[in-house]
C-alpha cells in the first residue's frame, strides 16, 4: 500500500536550555493512503503542535515531513501556499467559517479561489452536501445553523478540493454528543467509501474509536499504537482498548457519548 505521509524524527523545541520545552521530541510515523489515523494524548502532549507542523502552519526545529514525494522543509513559500490550498484539507475545532457568507458560499470559496468551473463546483457541492446531510442549510449563514451543522459545513469545505489528506484538529471538541457522533459517522463513511485519507488529533476516546489506527503521544514522544486489525472487532471493543491505553497516562477521559 502507498505511503502518503512520511514523518521522520520530527522535533519542535521552544526556548533555550535549561528552560527548553520539547513539544515534539523525535516523532516518526507513516500514513498509508486511504487510512483513518488518530493521534491521541492529553493536553500539552504535543499532538496539536504535530498537526500544525504537518499542515505547515509552524516549522519544526528538526526532522522531515514528506507528502508523497515532496519534502515540506524544502518547499518555497509559494509552494507551501499551494500545498496548504490544494493538497491538504484542514478541519478545525471551532469551524472557522466566514460569518457573512452562506454555507454554500463558505464551501465553494476554495473552488472559486482556484478557478474551478461552475459545473464542476456544483457537482462537488451536491455530492458533499448530500453525504454530509447539509442540503437544507446551504442558504443559511453560520449564525443560523447548529454547531453540528456548522462543523459539517466546515468538513465539506475541507473536502471540496479533494485533498490528498485531511487534517482534523479535535473536530468534535465544540459539539454535543449527538452531533459529534453524526460528524464522526460521516467522516468514517467517507474514509470507507471514498477512501479519503484522514489524520485526526483528538483527546476523545469515542471519536478515536472510528479510526483504523491510533498513535498515542505523551511529552512529545509516541509511546503506543493500536490497530483495528481483526475484522470481527467491533467499534465498542476497539473503544474499550483505547480506554485501557488512555488510563495508562494522565489525561484519559472515561466518558462515553
Amino acid at each position: 500500500m502507498q505511503t502518503i505521509l512520511d514523518v521522520q524524527s520530527l522535533k519542535k523545541y521552544y526556548g533555550k536550555e535549561p528552560n527548553q520545552t520539547k513539544a515534539l521530541d523525535g516523532v516518526s510515523f507513516q500514513v498509508i493512503q486511504g487510512e483513518f489515523l488518530g493521534i491521541m494524548g492529553a493536553s500539552g502532549s504535543g499532538k496539536t503542535t504535530l498537526l500544525n507542523c504537518l499542515a505547515s502552519i509552524i516549522r519544526p526545529t528538526a526532522g522531515s515531513i514528506y507528502l508523497k514525494d515532496k519534502e515540506l522543509g524544502r518547499l518555497k513559500e509559494s509552494e507551501l501556499a499551494h500545498y496548504r490550498g490544494n493538497e491538504i484539507g484542514y478541519l478545525f475545532q471551532n469551524f472557522e467559517l466566514i460569518d457573512n457568507l452562506t454555507a454554500k458560499e463558505n464551501i465553494l470559496l476554495p473552488l472559486s479561489l482556484h478557478k474551478v468551473s461552475e459545473r464542476e463546483s456544483a457537482e462537488r457541492l451536491k455530492l458533499l452536501s448530500n453525504y454530509l446531510d447539509i442540503t437544507d442549510v446551504l442558504d443559511k449563514f453560520p449564525s443560523q445553523m447548529s454547531g453540528g451543522q456548522r462543523q459539517r459545513v466546515a468538513a465539506a469545505r475541507a473536502l471540496i478540493l479533494d485533498p490528498h489528506i485531511v487534517f482534523a484538529d479535535e473536530p468534535t471538541g465544540a459539539l454535543d454528543s449527538k452531533n459529534a457522533r453524526i460528524l464522526m459517522e460521516r467522516l468514517a463513511g467517507m474514509n470507507a467509501v471514498e477512501k479519503t485519507t484522514i489524520l485526526m488529533v483528538t483527546h476523545n476516546s469515542y471519536a478515536a474509536s472510528f479510526c483504523n489506527r491510533i498513535l498515542f503521544i505523551q511529552d512529545g514522544k509516541l509511546f503506543h499504537e493500536l490497530r483495528r486489525d481483526h475484522p470481527r472487532e467491533t467499534q465498542e471493543d476497539f473503544y474499550q482498548r483505547i480506554l485501557r491505553v488512555m488510563s495508562m497516562f494522565a489525561g484519559g477521559e472515561p466518558n462515553v457519548f
